[in-house]
């Protein structure tokens, strides 16, 4: 039976090609550390971790390498921009669409006298960023929003929110989990302060690492959530502010970042327009074969327009998990039921709490996965 992976929202598989081979070739042959050494080896790996910067700020615009932190995965990062930046009596904006990464640290912040709002978003996850603007308070300082919805793809227009942000001069910070490396982001253009990501999805890199990318305005407003040795200013007994290091204490994943670096590489060879380009040719197949099915609930928008490679099913006489299961036990396809540790965006698209059966799609997929899932899905509702 062919396997089919439909669950690149979790994680992207197959990685870019060549990914292990990058990763293992530098743990056996250039595993040393950066900033600590003073031998030429140590120095060679730190260029190939500004290289790899210098990718980032090409991909999504940032205007400064030195402003690339690399964190753990994109949950560290979003709790370092919202714990690093806010104070009491602090207000957030955010939206009805947003990750539990960002709405359990706020809740965790609004014990401490953080307070928040959510714009909402409609049925299939769109804002009007009207709402962002009827919300904005005095004490308003950030507004954090998801780019690309991962339980049903909407895309947020982070742009228009940008220029809302600029002109009122409140820090905006974007969570591109699910976009970044299938959609063109621009820090500049959308006035980003923060743009946030895994390397382990769409940019087709490993688990274990991610980025913030900041502005300076945000990096001199924010306060190191972490301390510790950076191998710079040893002498003093507070965190430098010096970038990256000012939010880099330790040791880093050296062989994650050279496995980042190994993909983004790939990204720019292939071309992120063809990339995009492919995957919302695909995720256009799907939503045309599941638009016309009986017994089956398509949340968020019909169409690939406005939207990411995320597909969440809501099956109306069958559960969800029941289907999840029949799909890769029966079929051998791959994918993610439940709520996706996003309750509040459920509760926007009226599929809570049963949660979706969720498709999401990545740059290795092909349409005869795609024919395969819809027959799949056909076989399953034709059998109830």
């Amino acid at each position: 039976m062919k396997q089919i992976y439909c669950d690149n929202g979790s994680t992207s598989f197959p990685k870019a090609p060549g990914l292990g081979e990058a990763i293992g070739k530098h743990i056996d042959f250039n595993g040393y550390n950066i900033s600590r050494g003073g031998y030429r080896k140590a120095y060679s790996l730190e260029g190939e971790i500004i290289e790899a910067r210098e990718a980032l700020c090409r991909l999504f615009h940032c205007t400064d390498p030195k402003n690339v932190i690399f964190t753990p995965g994109a949950t560290i990062g979003l709790n370092m921009v919202l714990k690093g930046l806010l104070k009491k009596g602090d207000h957030v904006i955010t939206t009805s669409m947003e990750h539990n990464a960002v709405v359990r640290p706020l809740t965790q912040l609004e014990k401490e006298g953080v307070l928040w709002s959510e714009a909402q978003c409609d049925a299939q996850g769109r804002l009007n960023v009207e709402e962002i603007r009827k919300l904005i308070r005095p004490e308003t300082k950030l507004v954090l929003a998801i780019h690309g919805s991962n339980v049903c793809g909407t895309l947020i227009p982070i742009k228009e929110i940008g220029s809302i942000c600029k002109e009122t001069e409140i820090f905006f910070c974007v969570d591109a989990s699910q976009t970044a490396g299938s959609a063109f982001i621009d820090m500049e253009e959308c006035c980003a302060d923060a743009l946030i990501a895994p390397g382990h999805k769409a940019l087709l890199g490993p688990q274990g690492i991610g980025i913030v990318l900041l502005s300076k305005r945000m990096a001199g407003a924010m306060k190191p959530l972490f301390s510790g040795g950076t191998g710079s200013a040893s002498d003093k007994e507070e965190m430098p502010e010096l970038l990256p290091d000012k939010f880099q204490p330790g040791t880093l994943n050296i062989p994650g970042i050279i496995g980042l670096k190994h993909a983004v590489d790939f990204i720019e060879k292939e071309g992120l327009a063809a990339i995009i380009e492919k995957k919302q040719r695909i995720t256009d197949a799907f939503l045309e074969e599941v638009s016309n099915m009986k017994g089956v609930r398509l949340a968020g928008l019909p169409s690939g327009g406005g939207r990411c490679a995320v597909v969440s099913l809501d099956f109306v006489n069958l559960d969800n998990a029941e289907a999840a299961f029949t799909l890769e036990n029966e079929f051998g396809i791959m994918t993610r039921c439940g709520l996706h540790c996003a309750p509040h965006a459920h509760k926007t698209l009226g599929t809570f709490p049963q949660g979706t059966v969720r498709f999401s799609f990545g740059y290795f997929n092909t349409m005869l996965d795609i024919r395969l899932a819809a027959g799949a899905l056909n076989r399953i509702l034709s059998s109830r």
